[in-house]
């Protein structure tokens, strides 16, 4: 798995992220929460991902966009390390649900944690 984010990887089907939302499992680390589900692709990619910030929190576009850039970023830079070894296809959604603007660093370690307890969730069941 390469360090890029490319369209491929992005969940665009409304199809798809409507049964995320309706059959998937989450898990939390706030400011950030994890939608998932395992699910087929057409194209040859292990995961599809989605980024969402809420228009209730941040009512300036610009405000939202930035978050929304910084947890793509965050998620491109992470997902070699943590889901390259995996074998399951999954839809995922990355919400962040805290109400004030986080730093990228913050964002990193946050997301970093978020994957730990995906992972550990996963294995477990």
């Amino acid at each position: 798995m390469d360090a890029s984010y490319s369209k491929k990887e992005k969940l665009k089907s409304k199809k798809q992220i409507e049964q995320l939302f309706v059959e998937g499992q989450s898990v939390s680390v706030f400011p950030l929460r994890l939608v998932y589900m395992p699910t087929t692709f057409k194209e040859n990619v292990q995961i599809k991902t989605g980024v969402s910030v809420s228009k209730r929190n941040f009512k300036n576009a610009v405000d939202r966009n930035r978050i929304k850039r910084l947890l793509r970023e965050s998620y491109r830079l992470n997902k070699k390390a943590y889901f390259n070894n995996i074998t399951t296809q999954y839809a995922f959604m990355i919400l962040y649900i805290g109400k004030k603007e986080p730093s990228f660093t913050e964002l990193q370690t946050k997301m970093k944690l978020l994957f730990d307890k995906f992972l550990n969730t996963v294995s477990t069941s």
